[in-house]
């Protein structure tokens, strides 16, 4: 549905600071997984449909490289290109009847079809076409809310899916109001507020839950736990001067660092990045975009293999404070 009409963010409550939706609000759910939507956004999401609002699912992937839960059902140990693409096909299933429960209709949802555990790269590698692609889904649809995964997620997915939003929304001329939730750890980005169910909200948030059937069946229990939270809903962080990583200086030669703004992607092994280090220790990255105060995400990761999926290092946004280098980092 075209978002060609005027743009409603939705107001603060005096009190809480939970949002007041109405017939007028257009809430963007941004879910990298089928299940983050639930999970992170159930209950927000039945309140704004109760409003008479309207919402859209934009889903980045298909969850298909998930091999542990496929290997179980499906009682296989390898598992190729072909049973990817079915394991895909039945999550995208799961996500449309949980969605359902939630009182969203098929159509509402929009599929990218990125790589599974791969936004990461597919920011990197091409961040001008996967930015322009979510920043057309932003537009057609008209939001008046975003809502995205927090740039504090430790789930690779997730945080790269907040520098893509992010990225995305830079290029709107009037960017919609946007909050962040976080699935995968701790602390989130920014001051915000709990979004808080209704009794039969609650038991409908359940329901459609168990809707994800794939990932109910080994990880039920943390399923269970991470949709019991309360869902936080989240503004910005602040920006930082000085990058909030100090490695130890026998890893560095097998770490990478990108930084990613609106002028593309650029990435180097630690020793060849343009880094200064400040009196107290810290380090700096000098870019354009930042200072000049645009959106700055900077990235850092082990280039060796590992079987661990979360995100130690992660990411940061620089700040405009972010200046010129004094001397060159050791």
């Amino acid at each position: 549905m075209s978002g060609s009409g005027a743009r409603s963010s939705p107001a603060l409550a005096p009190a809480s600071g939970v949002p007041v939706f109405s017939a007028q609000t257009r809430l963007l759910v941004v879910a990298p997984h089928p299940d983050d939507e639930t999970i992170a956004t159930g209950l927000l999401i039945q309140q704004v449909r109760a409003a008479g609002g309207e919402v859209r699912i934009v889903l980045l992937t298909e969850g298909d490289n998930n091999p542990w839960p496929q290997r179980w059902l499906e009682r296989r140990v390898r598992i190729r290109a072909a049973d990817r693409q079915r394991w895909g096909r039945r999550r995208h299933m799961e996500v449309l009847q949980a969605l359902a429960c939630l009182g969203v209709p098929a159509p509402a949802l929009q599929s990218l079809g990125w790589a599974d555990l791969g936004l990461t790269d597919t920011l990197l590698q091409s961040p001008g076409l996967s930015v322009s692609a979510l920043a057309a889904a932003i537009s057609q649809f008209g939001p008046s809310l975003v809502v995205a995964p927090a740039l504090a997620d430790r789930h690779p997915d997730h945080a790269a899916a907040h520098v893509l939003v992010r990225l995305a929304l830079a290029e709107q001329a009037e960017p919609p109001l946007l909050l962040n939730y976080l699935v995968h750890g701790r602390g989130g980005d920014g001051e915000g507020f709990e979004v808080h169910g209704t009794a039969p909200q609650l038991a409908c948030k359940r329901v459609a839950l168990a809707e994800h059937r794939s990932q109910m069946a080994l990880s039920g229990k943390r399923m269970l736990r991470l949709a019991g939270r309360p869902e936080r809903q989240a503004g910005l962080s602040t920006p930082l001067g000085a990058l909030p990583w100090r490695p130890p200086f026998w890893l560095r030669p097998w770490l990478r660092l990108s930084v990613v703004d609106q002028a593309g992607a650029r990435s180097w092994r630690w020793r060849e990045a343009p880094l200064w280090r400040d009196r107290a220790g810290g380090f700096h990255l000098s870019t354009p975009a930042a200072a000049k105060g645009l959106p700055c995400f900077v990235h850092l990761a082990l280039t060796l293999r590992s079987p661990w999926i979360f995100d130690h290092w992660g990411w940061c946004e620089l700040s405009a404070g972010a200046g010129s280098a004094p001397t060159p980092a050791a």
